[in-house]
């Protein structure tokens, strides 16, 4: 597959009632990427992923997966994607081994194409693969929705909030696997999460949703980027008694005995803090420069920049 695996153009949602979920989303998602669909709660996120899995009918738009237009062609575009949804949907009378051949049978795989067993390896649950779905841990139920998502082999994986309320080491499971899926196999990921650290580490690009419509899309570096804010942190050889003051810096007292000046590159430079400090006689111990996180930029569009 080349190109684009997602391509969207003029996306539009209207429930029942007039309430707008989507208010023409035009956004593309490049093949082989890890791409990042971010939001706050309401923003559309859920909607747009239910339209891409083929659970949501459009009110309005174009979409295509993996170069499969969904209108013309639902059967191969549904093929083409995988879904790990947030909700734990399990039978409780099924076993994992069940649980994937019957998920297999629904995409129409052939017995002789199903990988089962190495799904159930890869996920960490070929000891429990004969145990009822019931009888598994909360985490253990989590790691069969991923596998359940990749049984038909699908290009594109879309991961729902995946490590939600998960502990540290299947959450580290879960990514050394995603990204062995996006290394090895070359398929896409699209992943929304509220852990804004887990996407600043894990996605080239980044997507951010409000109100319905695309207020940001770069790569993740470039969204980083837009944020010129630095914090210059010092540990003085004494505290003064009062805190040195100009225009665009601002300083703060912080734990330790320390002191925080904020300003912004584009304006103030570290050479002009540093001259800042000297002229108000602090000789300085340690330093050290703290930049915007991806947390920022997220805040930043979502609240400063709401939707059009």
């Amino acid at each position: 597959m080349t190109g684009d695996a997602i391509r969207i153009e003029g996306l539009r949602k209207t429930y029942a009632g007039g309430k707008q979920a989507l208010a023409g989303i035009d956004l593309t998602v490049p093949t082989g990427s890890i791409f990042g669909l971010l939001g706050p709660n309401g923003a559309g996120k859920s909607t747009l992923i239910n339209i891409l899995a083929g659970l949501v009918i459009k009110s309005a738009g174009k979409v295509s997966i993996a170069g499969w237009d969904q209108d013309r062609n639902p059967r191969q575009s549904r093929a083409a994607i995988g879904v790990m949804p947030q909700e734990l949907n399990l039978d409780p009378f099924f076993t994992p081994r069940e649980a994937l051949e019957v998920q297999a049978g629904l995409y129409g795989v052939p017995r002789r194409d199903r990988r089962s067993d190495e799904i159930l390896e890869m996920i960490g649950l070929t000891d429990k693969a004969e145990a009822y779905a019931r009888t598994l841990s909360g985490g253990m139920r989590r790691r069969l929705l991923l596998g359940k998502a990749l049984v038909h082999h699908p290009h594109i994986l879309v991961l729902d909030e995946p490590t939600a309320g998960v502990d540290i080491e299947l959450r580290q499971m879960l990514w050394e696997n995603v990204r062995r899926l996006n290394r090895e196999r070359g398929m896409t990921i699209i992943l929304t999460t509220h852990y804004l650290e887990e996407a600043e580490e894990m996605c080239d690009e980044i997507a951010i949703i409000n109100q319905g419509a695309v207020v940001a899309r770069d790569s993740t570096r470039n969204l980083l980027g837009q944020l010129d804010a630095k914090t210059m942190v010092i540990e003085p050889q004494t505290m003064p008694e009062t805190l040195p003051e100009a225009p665009g810096i601002s300083a703060e007292r912080r734990e330790g005995g320390l002191i925080a000046l904020s300003y912004r590159a584009s304006q103030t430079s570290a050479e002009d803090v540093l001259g800042l400090l000297h002229g108000a006689g602090i000789r300085i111990r340690d330093v050290r420069t703290e930049q915007a996180d991806l947390e920022d930029v997220f805040l930043d569009l979502t609240r400063s920049r709401p939707a059009a």
